[in-house]
């Protein structure tokens, strides 16, 4: 069992959120692969499935972002799992160009309230994939920026990135994680 966290805040009025972009990762990847539906668990919305030989929980905690950490831990605890090999999080990165990716094991939360919850739960050692939303320039901008909704410009590469997230995933879960950043890569190029 793997469990895959998308970070966001429940709601419809945070929907297209820059901060929910794990949220829709997390959604793009249910569509892709026909896991669901999703429903109440873990205090947040959570979907069983398979893709190939790899059992997958899908988790948008409902706990908003500075408490996702109680989601997913409970999680973790349920299905007695290591975060170090058990758990990804998909989430929005400030300092990351738009519709860019990150990948990686442990490190700091960097500001992001979410991961901060989540290190404060479990630890820092699970794998980390951070979707790139870019800065506003300067600080004073920062919670606009990530509170506000993505541009209408922005939709199409957006929706491109998640698409190409998923369709890649059993690379991911496969555990070859610079060939899956490479693959998302030259498909968006394509």
């Amino acid at each position: 069992m793997q469990i895959l966290v998308g970070l966001g805040n429940p709601g419809a009025q945070y929907a297209l959120h820059r901060h929910n972009v794990g949220f829709m990762a997390v959604d793009a990847i249910a569509a892709q692969w026909n896991i669901g539906p999703f429903k109440p668990r873990f205090q947040g919305l959570a979907a069983e499935g398979r893709i190939g030989p790899h059992k997958l929980l899908l988790l948008k905690p409902a706990t908003f972002m500075n408490e996702s950490g109680r989601s997913v831990a409970e999680a973790i605890r349920f299905f007695k799992l290591d975060p170090a090999t058990a758990l990804t999080v998909l989430y929005d990165e400030l300092d990351l160009a738009p519709f860019k990716l990150k990948l990686k094991h442990g490190g700091g939360a960097a500001g992001h309230n979410g991961i901060r919850s989540i290190d404060a739960h479990l630890g820092p050692d699970w794998r980390r994939v951070r979707i790139g939303i870019g800065h506003p320039g300067h600080k004073d901008r920062v919670t606009g920026h990530v509170l506000g909704n993505f541009a209408k410009v922005e939709l199409e590469p957006l929706a491109d990135l998640l698409g190409v997230m998923a369709a890649e995933l059993p690379t991911l879960l496969a555990g070859d994680e610079a060939r899956y950043l490479s693959d998302v890569a030259l498909r968006l190029q394509a």
